[in-house]
Formats: C-alpha cells, structure tokens, sequence
C-alpha cells in the first residue's frame, strides 16, 4: 500500500535523525502539562462527535488525540507513539483510542485531508485512510492537486469512487469537521499533536510516558 511505504521511508529518516528528529519536530523534551487539571465537566461539554474511535468501549481509560494530517509533529507522533499505544494498550483493552480532528489554518490542504478521511470512513475505511495520509504526507503537503492525489489515495485502499467523489462534492463533514476545532479549542488544544488523557491535557508526548499514565490512572479506578 503506498502510504506504508511512505511509513517505512519516513520511518527510516526517523531513526537516522534519531530522538533529535523527535525533540524538533515536537519542539519538547517531555510532556507538557497545563497549569491544572481540567474538569471532566468541561471535558464533557467538549466532547460533542466522539471522534475515530477504537478499542473496548469499556476500556479504563480514554487516550484523546487532536491531529492534524498535514502537521510534521503529527506524522512523527504516528511513527513514534500511536502505533505503539494502538498494539499495546489499546489491543490489549486497556485503554481506548479516539483521532479528532484538528487541522490548523496555517496548513492549506489539512481540511481537505480531513473530509477525505471522513468520506473514506463512510465506507469503514478511515484507518487506512489515515495511514495513507500520514505515510505520503511529504507528497501532497502544500500541493495544489492535493485533493487530485487524496481520491488516488482512497482508490489504492478500496474506497467505491463514485460514493467518495459525491461526499467530497457537497462537503458533507464541513460542519462536523468545524465543531471538532471547536470543541478542542473549548478544551485548551491550540497546536497539534494534543492529547487529552484522564482529566488533563498534554501537547507531544510518548509512549513510555502514556503508559505510564494509563497505569496511574487504572490503579486509581481500582482503588
């Protein structure tokens, strides 16, 4: 599929630059916590769409991502971090994993990415979508036939052309795209990757360090 092949190459440029890559494209050395915790009241009457979600419904914990598809740090934070929250926390039912989207204004071709997603979920295939997207991100970024290369996109995975082309033509996640911004921003997101995980907010983070806070988290819900 041509967005893991893009996966496998930026992967590769990733380890060469190693954890220094990771520390500018962030612009972190460790998470970032904000001043206090935010309330689960707010985090609530945020919430609104649940976004992409997946794992057990039942899950102890919920690890929120606000993304954006033509965000550098984003595409670094799927490399590095959420493949690995996906196989080995999520998989193994111990938290749930919910993608809202993010896309900022500064990046041309992010909404358009966005409602790509969307169509291609209608026919249950965002996540392979969203590999595509993040894998050739370097090959549409900033590209004035981004949306040209999107439909390609969703061919390659399977996505019905016909089905995809009338929900990209009446726009039809433009609102829905819209009150994820919202709704982020309501919660304190103002740059991507953030993570909302318990009742706090977090900009780039890793893996080590949500594991770590899935596991303070699910021995105080034991508790």
């Amino acid at each position: 599929m041509a967005g893991m092949k893009g996966f496998y190459v930026g992967f590769g440029v990733l380890a060469v630059g190693g954890a220094g890559v990771l520390l500018v494209a962030m612009g972190r050395g460790a998470a970032e916590l904000p001043s206090g915790p935010i309330e689960i009241a707010a985090i609530e009457s945020g919430r609104g769409w649940g976004g992409y979600v997946v794992g057990d419904a039942d899950a102890p914990v919920e690890i929120i991502e606000y993304a954006d598809f033509e965000c550098p740090a984003c595409r670094v934070q799927w490399v590095l971090t959420v493949q690995d929250v996906k196989q080995r926390l999520v998989a193994t039912g111990r938290a749930r994993y919910a993608f809202r989207d993010f896309p900022l204004s500064m990046h041309v071709n992010s909404r358009a990415a966005h409602h790509a997603a969307a169509c291609a979920d209608e026919q249950g295939m965002f996540q392979q979508m969203h590999d595509e997207l993040f894998g050739m991100q370097d090959k549409w970024t900033g590209r004035s036939d981004a949306e040209s290369r999107f439909r390609r996109y969703a061919g390659d995975i399977g996505v019905d052309l016909d089905r995809y082309d009338a929900c990209m033509e009446e726009g039809r996640y433009r609102g829905r795209i819209q009150a994820s911004i919202e709704g982020g921003a309501a919660l304190g997101v103002t740059s991507t990757p953030a993570f909302i995980i318990g009742n706090r907010l977090y900009r780039g983070i890793s893996y080590d360090e949500i594991k770590a806070i899935v596991d303070s988290l699910t021995a105080v819900a034991s508790q």
